[in-house]
């Protein structure tokens, strides 16, 4: 067999100055003169036969165990003008029905290895990329497809003659439609347990991005498509005898944006392979959109709702990946207090309850019993509270849910208690049912706590700022006392409490709290006088031996923020500490005999 496919070979005219013209005298002389099915052979030994005849050395027959055998394998250059479509898939959701749809239209099926093998056990007719390229899918399956027979057939101009010309010259035909989806890097990476370093490597491809690029340079010519949720879309395009530019523009860019997000995964990967510092020199956010919104902040803005894609961002919770039980859809405003009440909830130890209102938490209360943890919760600013968001870090039971739907205002001890969103990590399903009752516009969301150590980004105009997300809790750090007055054990868990709760109040930030409850908050006023002021208000009566925290240092003391809490009984201050009068403040609190801790520890939230 070998020999006749040498002396074959030495009929090649010795004028020929290309490997092209070597190739199709080759595949003249030799693949229409043998039975495939009596003298199996690839391509590869063309390839083989052409560099001798290049370096004019005689070429010999090889023994039968140097042939590399394909069965029934043809050797074929498609002709200019046929209908191909291209398919190659790691996912093959829905192949039989693409492939048989191509099928039935008139396409001829090109395809690689398992998705060959997948559409022609569903009895579709399949060309291999083999039989294009000449070439064997070699190095382990890192090459396949990377070939000019392939790619000419994507990249090639339809108008344009010279383009045209050059595919005839070397006989390659065209493509019409490229299948393509890519290697599940982001899955396996992501996966239970992690995944080596060399084995995370091979799942990188390579050759699907660059037929997916290929294929959306010249979408003019070539329909690309990358998701199985367009297969049906697809084969009515192909059904139908106008052309669309505008869809194969959203055809095209899908393509792009799923090879860049997939880049940016790998990207991410990488960088944490270097040990490199936790803000790389460049870096992506892949957004998915989870769903459009009825508007923005206010209703003359519109707005969407994005869901980050980072690796960093699988299976670390968080509210955007709530589950939604009932209630009316998710505003721009929702996600925004969600959010809020959640991570605040989230970082208390004991069953707690936080109502949240415009971002700010309202209401905090915990303690083993839940249901009065709640009323509690709800009793620091009923006023606020109505119309808020209400969350649980523990199960809400059907107990707690007739309390949640059921509880009056204590303002007047009649009007039921009014909120957008309730959120907890899980209901029981009797819970469920009860809550919702409540409402059919009641928002119920089940969601799973952040993972710390995230990285925390906000947008300003043209730039954006990165941080560490702020998770520390009292645990964390040291409570040191200045003053001369040692605060209580009583004491000192009031302050501690205090402090978890007004790192979750915006800026300048007021807390006042006594027995795991908030008595009073002021939020975001220009000075920390204004914040202190509202909080007593807010506490009233109450205010006496309760703990204040504060935010950030206090810039006076005397006839200011410090000298008004002592003189109203705050019993135990907590402030970070850090102002050139410190020593101001630990002398006031000496006088009205408070106690002073410092925290060196600040929580600005803007």
């Amino acid at each position: 067999m070998l020999g006749t496919a040498a002396s074959s070979a030495a009929t090649i005219p010795t004028t020929a100055q290309t490997a092209n013209s070597i190739r199709r005298a080759f595949q003249t002389t030799t693949f229409d003169s043998l039975s495939s099915s009596r003298h199996p052979i690839l391509c590869a030994r063309f390839h083989f036969l052409s560099l001798r005849f290049f370096s004019n050395v005689s070429t010999k027959a090889m023994s039968h165990s140097q042939t590399l055998h394909a069965s029934n394998y043809h050797p074929q250059s498609s002709a200019p003008g046929n209908k191909q479509a291209l398919i190659s898939l790691s996912d093959k959701k829905e192949l039989t029905l693409l492939g048989n749809g191509l099928q039935e239209l008139g396409y001829t099926i090109v395809s690689t290895g398992g998705t060959a093998s997948a559409l022609e056990n569903a009895g579709v007719s399949v060309t291999k990329v083999e039989q294009l390229t000449c070439f064997p899918e070699m190095l382990d399956g890192r090459v396949k497809t990377v070939h000019p027979n392939i790619h000419g057939g994507i990249l090639a101009r339809r108008d344009q003659k010279h383009h045209m010309e050059a595919l005839n010259e070397h006989g390659i035909g065209t493509f019409d439609v490229v299948v393509v989806n890519l290697y599940p890097f982001y899955d396996k990476v992501t996966s239970t347990g992690g995944i080596a370093f060399d084995d995370g490597i091979e799942n990188i491809d390579i050759g699907g991005p660059a037929m997916v690029r290929a294929a959306a340079k010249n979408h003019k010519d070539v329909l690309v498509v990358v998701d199985s949720q367009d297969y049906p879309a697809l084969l009515e395009f192909l059904k139908g005898s106008q052309d669309d530019q505008q869809f194969r523009r959203k055809l095209a860019w899908k393509a792009f944006e799923h090879v860049a997000s997939y880049d940016s995964a790998v990207s991410e990967w990488l960088w944490k392979q270097t040990g490199g510092d936790k803000f790389p020199p460049k870096l992506t956010v892949p957004l998915s959109l989870k769903s459009s919104l009825r508007y923005g902040e206010n209703p003359h803005q519109k707005a969407a709702f994005y869901v980050d894609k980072s690796l960093s961002e699988v299976n670390a919770g968080g509210i955007a990946t709530a589950i939604q039980h009932h209630g009316k859809e998710m505003s721009y405003n929702n996600y925004l207090d969600a959010d809020a009440a959640w991570n605040c909830v989230s970082e208390f130890r004991n069953p707690t309850c936080v109502i949240v209102k415009h971002t700010n938490p309202c209401g905090v209360a915990s303690g083993d019993d839940i249901l009065e943890a709640y009323r509690l919760a709800v009793k620091a600013d009923p006023v606020s509270a109505f119309g808020g968001i209400v969350a649980f870090n523990i199960e809400v039971d059907d107990a707690l849910a007739k309390e949640i739907r059921e509880f009056r205002s204590p303002t007047d001890g009649e009007t039921r208690m009014f909120y957008e969103i309730v959120v907890a990590p899980k209901y029981t399903e009797k819970g469920l049912e009860i809550l919702c009752g409540k409402s059919k516009t009641l928002r119920i969301l089940e969601a799973k706590k952040n993972e710390k150590g995230k990285l925390s980004l906000r947008q300003v105009g043209g730039g954006w700022l990165a941080q560490d997300s702020d998770d520390l809790t009292p645990q964390d750090i040291q409570f040191n006392v200045v003053s001369e007055k040692k605060p209580q054990d009583n004491e000192l868990r009031d302050a501690e409490f205090a402090w978890l709760c007004v790192k979750h109040v915006k800026s300048n930030a007021i807390v006042i709290a006594k027995d795991n409850r908030m008595l009073g908050m002021g939020s975001g006023q220009p000075n920390r006088l204004e914040s202190l002021r509202i909080a007593l208000r807010k506490a009233g009566d109450e205010v006496k031996g309760a703990a204040l925290a504060s935010d950030a240092f206090f810039p006076f003391a005397w006839k200011d923020a410090v000298e008004e809490a002592c003189e109203s009984g705050i019993g135990v201050i907590a402030e970070p500490g850090g102002s050139i009068r410190d020593g101001d403040a630990v002398d006031c609190c000496n006088k009205y005999g408070v106690s002073l801790l410092f925290t060196k520890v600040r929580h600005f939230r803007h």
